[in-house]
């Protein structure tokens, strides 16, 4: 049995809570810019310490005149967007528990994120959300208010005009540190969601240490900022949101993925955070804009560099003088028009939710925008570990933040320990029992090593290990991560219990389906399944798999696979809210297609 764990930097007063943070800044820093806001228009309007406090505050009083009490579970049901962060600190201040529901969860999902946390009042976006509440509402007995965003809001604040700044004062001081902060449900791939409790003490506990830790590079340069685009209602969201504001980097919000990138050569941010797919998009991009316009081996070649450039950082005499002259040249070709469309500021990026393919980590540090991989779980509050831009190991998801022990037990399972892990589940002692060892710490669930240096390497799911009819265990999540990268797919699942050998199902990128099609004379109007057995894209794919095949052994390998006319959707139940694949519902849906594998 393996453990390591670094000292805490920071510890968190039992008086502590999240909603402290707005009175503050606007006391010390009333003119520093907090936030900045998107207009309809793409351009930013800053929110400075006193406009924060003065919307939060406002909010507050709204949600105290309309009988919020101190504990009470609120929801919203929001895009990621400034008004998210302002409910946030204004349910805080009023002494409430937020309660997110993800933008795209089910009726179902949500009647049970409501019912079970006996939420009080809901915030939603659209109409379409409110439509959603709507379909459960005669069954939600605890429900008494229903508010769109922005009208509701707006209704709420005009409705808490009388209460005072000494209520509110008040109300900021009834949560401590031991306080439910935010009520966060898992997504729930193994089975029915549950909500995690995650304290204000953990939240402050793991920024802090964070910040002042592995992090703290992030935050040293002049004016930093980011935007943020991942969804809020996740816990690595909610994390940054959190680290931004407590750590004075300008936040901005960008509920949109597909405006991305314009938001960033806007925003101009200093450091990006992003799931490994956005960067998977980001360099997949590139490349097929390259080839489109006939300068595909170039890309392909300063691509090479980059890596090449990476891993010499890492060797005892660095760069070769060739190596330099090459890089140097595709610098000016390449890399620095990748870094203008990141906003041409960014100096640093932070990858976390799933694995990273270290081509990709190499490729984006030999860019010059370095991406740092940690590791994390709703019940650790996000980050157990990361690695930091000046003690990186590219494969790995760095060392445990500081005041974080992560042990690997005898059956490789990661354990972990710490203030910023969860003290129980939400109404669920059984789930809590289970997954706490008798002496405290919690069992992750995820299968991994840690080095001599305490550097963590994530290698599977324990729940999702495969076991072959030869008694061969393979981890489906190394095989899969591989695979994604590719430009050409959107997904795959890793299949083999039982059988004879491993297979895998692979779905399409649409983004990159046409631009292929165009690229190799195949019809415009040909869809996924006429092209399936297409002796190119089979050929595309197996690329892809003999690529995903070099991480393992033979007996691990993937020998054959099948490409789906379809691809796997949240809106068809085949992925989490966080994008990850649920197994049992795929296995079900496309069975006729496994056992196609194994004809």
């Amino acid at each position: 049995m393996r453990e390591y764990s670094i000292p805490a930097l920071a510890e968190v007063p039992a008086t502590a809570n999240l909603a402290d943070l707005v009175t503050r800044r606007a006391a010390e820093q009333p003119r520093a810019v907090m936030l900045r806001r998107q207009k309809a228009d793409g351009s930013w309007t800053d929110i400075t310490a006193a406009q924060f406090r003065e919307d939060v505050h406002a909010l507050a009083k709204g949600l105290i005149a309309a009988g919020i009490e101190p504990g009470d579970p609120v929801a919203i049901m929001s895009h990621t967007r400034y008004e998210w962060t302002v409910f946030d600190y204004a349910a805080w201040t009023a002494g409430a528990v937020v309660v997110p529901i993800y933008e795209t969860a089910s009726a179902e999902q949500a009647e049970w994120i409501l019912a079970d946390t006996s939420a009080k009042a809901v915030v939603v976006e659209t109409e379409d959300f409110e439509r959603l509440i709507g379909e459960s509402r005669d069954r939600l007995s605890a429900l008494r208010y229903v508010w769109r965003l922005e009208r509701g809001l707006r209704e709420l604040i005009a409705g808490g005009a009388a209460v005072s700044d000494k209520v509110v004062a008040e109300r900021a001081r009834t949560a401590n540190a031991a306080s439910p902060a935010t009520i966060i449900y898992t997504s729930g791939t193994t089975g029915r969601s549950k909500g995690c409790k995650v304290t204000h003490e953990n939240l402050l506990s793991l920024v802090r240490n964070t910040m002042m830790g592995p992090l703290a590079s992030i935050h040293e340069v002049d004016n930093p900022s980011t935007v943020l685009f991942l969804p809020l209602a996740h816990v690595f969201a909610r994390f940054i949101e959190v680290a931004c504001l407590e750590s004075g980097i300008t936040l901005g919000h960008c509920g949109d993925l597909g405006q991305v990138l314009p938001a960033l050569s806007s925003f101009q941010p200093t450091f990006i955070l992003a799931v490994p797919r956005v960067f998977e998009k980001v360099y997949n991009s590139a490349e097929q804009k390259a080839a489109a316009d006939g300068k595909g081996k170039i890309f392909t070649r300063a691509s090479d560099v980059a890596v090449e450039w990476s891993r010499a950082l890492d060797a005892p005499r660095g760069p070769s003088l060739g190596l330099r002259a090459q890089h140097l040249l595709f610098d000016k070709l390449v890399y620095g028009k990748l870094r203008a469309a990141l906003g041409g500021r960014a100096e640093a990026a932070v990858s976390g939710g799933a694995a990273l393919a270290p081509r990709l980590g190499h490729f984006f540090r030999g860019i010059g925008v370095p991406v740092v991989e940690g590791y994390g779980l709703t019940e650790t509050s996000a980050p157990v570990s990361v690695n930091r831009q000046d003690r990186q190991k590219i494969g790995s998801v760095g060392q445990p933040i500081p005041g974080v022990a992560v042990r690997i037990d005898d059956d490789g399972e990661i354990l972990v320990h710490g203030k910023s892990v969860i003290p129980a589940y939400w109404h669920n002692d059984q789930a809590t029992k289970d997954s706490f060892t008798p002496d405290g710490w919690y069992r992750t669930g995820d299968i991994g090593m840690l080095d001599d240096e305490g550097f963590l390497t994530i290698t599977g799911r324990k729940k999702e290990i495969i076991v072959t009819a030869s008694g061969k265990n393979v981890s489906p999540a190394l095989l899969e991560d591989r695979l994604r990268s590719h430009l050409l797919v959107s997904q795959c699942m890793v299949v083999g219990d039982g059988k004879p050998f491993i297979g895998a199902l692979i779905t399409i990128d649409e983004e990159s389906f046409g631009p292929w099609k165009e690229r190799l004379g195949k019809p415009a109007e040909a869809a996924v399944g006429d092209l399936r057995d297409d002796p190119d894209l089979v050929a595309a794919i197996q690329e892809a798999i003999d690529d995903a095949n070099l991480a393992v052994s033979r007996a691990e390998s993937i020998r054959k696979f099948r490409i789906l006319d379809t691809d796997f959707t949240q809106e068809q139940g085949h992925l989490s809210a966080k994008l990850g694949i649920k197994r049992n519902v795929l296995a079900k849906e496309f069975a006729s297609d496994i056992e196609a594998l194994y004809r």
